[in-house]
């Protein structure tokens, strides 16, 4: 059985820690904010996600850029060179072009490598979602599973992946298509808190409203609640936009409802909470599906 690297980008909001433990390469994506663009690192070496936030919350906007088949070649070529195979994990086409960059990028180089398998598996997934199946299919790897196993695996169970998530601040959402602005308006006067989903399709969803902000994070857990399949076996994984003491609460109450094998929490990056905004939280975890 061949080696092969797992290679996913910095949307799927890791830790350093954890990039470290999985031995997997994570392709930073950019964004620009201020007029200053900078690439989104898992260490935040360039810019840190509470100071992004809080530009934010100062007024500013945020753009995001998809990553180029030039940097692609760059990541995937000296892998191909060391005689190993690729699998990348990428972030879901319903949300960016970068899966298809991806695909294009490994159909160039599978002709110049004809004896190496490149693999590019479309989570459909976001944020510490598209994490959740990387860190899945890391643990596949470690266990001997090969390329095909792991490509296979992801392709059958993304389906499963359950992205809900909350913002505190709908003018993000608006900026983004997902709200209108008078939805925005009302809403933030009423106090009135989405909550949302990435759909089958990899789009973002809005579901269900919520009137309050520890209402709109107890429906996470009704959501939960309706789909999670042996939580006992889990590794649940919570991000959160600069908002670490809801993210935390979260976490509480899966423990307190689930009894889940493990919970990780991290941060949302500036690539997905440029159009999500701070006060984001989001749930992640396998289910019977989706919804």
């Amino acid at each position: 059985m061949s080696e092969y690297e797992i290679i996913t980008d910095s949307t799927t909001d890791l830790s350093p820690k954890l990039i470290e433990e999985l031995d997997i390469q994570v392709i930073p994506m950019t964004f620009t904010i201020g007029d200053v663009s900078y690439s989104n690192y898992p260490d935040e070496r360039e810019l840190s996600s509470r100071d992004f936030y809080e530009r934010l919350r100062n007024g500013e906007t945020s753009t995001t850029n998809q990553i180029s088949p030039v940097t692609f070649t760059e990541y995937f070529e000296p892998v191909l060179q060391s005689g190993k195979d690729v699998i990348y994990i990428a972030f879901s086409s319903g949300l960016s072009g970068t899966y298809n960059n991806a695909r294009l990028t490994a159909e160039e180089l599978s002709q110049k490598y004809p004896n190496r398998k490149i693999f590019t598996v479309d989570t459909l997934a976001a944020s510490m979602g598209e994490g959740l199946l990387a860190y899945y299919a890391a643990k596949m790897r470690k266990n001997g599973a090969s390329i095909d196993e792991v490509r296979d695996w992801l392709i059958e169970n993304r389906g499963r992946l359950a992205h809900w998530f909350t913002v505190d601040d709908l003018n993000h959402l608006k900026r983004g298509g997902r709200v209108s602005g008078a939805a925005a308006l009302v809403g933030t006067m009423l106090g009135i808190k989405p909550v949302l989903h990435v759909d089958s399709e990899g789009h973002l969803i809005p579901v269900e409203k919520v009137r309050g902000r520890r209402q709109s994070l107890d429906a996470l857990i009704h959501h939960m609640k309706l789909t999670v399949e042996d939580p006992d076996k889990q590794m649940i994984f919570i991000s959160h936009g600069d908002s670490l003491e809801d993210a935390e609460y979260i976490a509480e109450q899966v423990r307190k409802n689930f009894h889940v094998k493990s919970i990780e929490i991290n941060s949302i990056g500036p690539v997905i909470g440029a159009h999500s905004g701070p006060g984001t939280i989001a749930l992640f975890f396998l289910g019977k599906n989706r919804d």
